[in-house]
């Protein structure tokens, strides 16, 4: 569908799985799209579908009225965002900055105030449905930021997300993607302790499996039955990222206590330590179950 308001130019810095996906889609809807990342022949399929290449972070926010950042953590958006060359470089009060990225709370924080002390319009707007949802154009967004400027830009959202959430102020989209990303990690990793609890008990998994996605049933259940009966699981979110993220969640809980995090956590610290980091996060529910690292 190409829309008929008003286009404004998009911009994306960070084209991976889900930076690609959000830029193929804009450009399936009529928008002109300019894109920045790290490793620049890795975009050659984006130039080819219509995406401009520019030299740096700070050419994609003055060529764009709406600048997505994508990138993969603290180090990497912090990167992007500060310096001569990077977005913030680029900004002035026309424009629309937004992280999608899922960062800790201390530095979305630190930017979210550097935007509203130079009058910058900021959203933290991470995103959930994986590598399907991003080049299907289904996207889950999920929002912090003031509240009558998203509605001001909902239809600017249509050609990525199908569905939009709003959870307060700057920061509080992140808040919340930490907490369901802990969610989901512990959901996955009690799946597949579930399913090892039905064969120790001589249960058929091939029956156990599809009853559980039907009660308690949802997302992740679904995921992590798919990943369990395939041999080769298809990257959509590896160990370091989930790990990154875990780790974002208890820096943000501070000294409370969360011991199912803690369990989790260590759980994929082990993987990571097994030399899975670039491997599916469902590898800790699967048969082929990474070895226990004992210290």
């Amino acid at each position: 569908m190409v829309y008929t308001f008003d286009m404004k130019k998009v911009g994306i810095v960070g084209t991976g799985i889900m930076g690609s996906g959000m830029a193929v889609n804009y450009l399936k809807a009529g928008y002109e799209v300019i894109i920045w990342n790290r490793t620049p022949e890795k975009t050659d399929d984006l130039q080819k579908a219509g995406a401009k290449l520019v030299k740096n972070p700070k050419e994609v926010t003055q060529q764009s009225d709406i600048i997505f950042e994508v990138t993969a953590n603290d180090e990497s958006s912090q990167s992007v965002w500060q310096g001569s060359d990077g977005i913030l470089a680029g900004a002035n009060e026309d424009k629309t900055l937004i992280t999608s990225a899922t960062l800790s709370m201390d530095w979305t924080s630190q930017l979210g105030q550097s935007c509203a002390g130079k009058n910058l319009i900021f959203f933290d707007m991470p995103l959930t449905g994986g590598r399907i949802a991003a080049e299907a154009g289904s996207l889950t967004l999920l929002v912090g930021g003031d509240k009558a400027k998203l509605e001001a830009l909902k239809p600017d959202l249509e050609a990525i997300s199908s569905k939009v959430y709003y959870f307060g102020k700057a920061g509080s989209g992140m808040k919340y993607k930490l907490i369901l990303n802990s969610l989901q990690a512990a959901h996955l990793a009690a799946f597949g302790e579930a399913l090892r609890l039905a064969k120790l008990q001589g249960l058929d998994t091939n029956k156990v499996g599809p009853a559980l996605c039907d009660r308690p049933g949802g997302v992740i259940t679904e995921i992590a039955w798919a990943a369990y009966k395939q041999t080769d699981i298809p990257l959509t979110f590896s160990v370091d990222w989930i790990t990154k993220d875990l780790e974002y969640v208890k820096r943000m809980a501070g000294k409370n206590e969360l011991p199912i995090l803690d369990d989790v956590l260590d759980k994929y610290l082990q993987a990571q330590a097994s030399g899975h980091n670039n491997e599916d996060w469902t590898i800790i529910n699967q048969n082929k179950k990474p070895p226990k690292i004992h210290t």
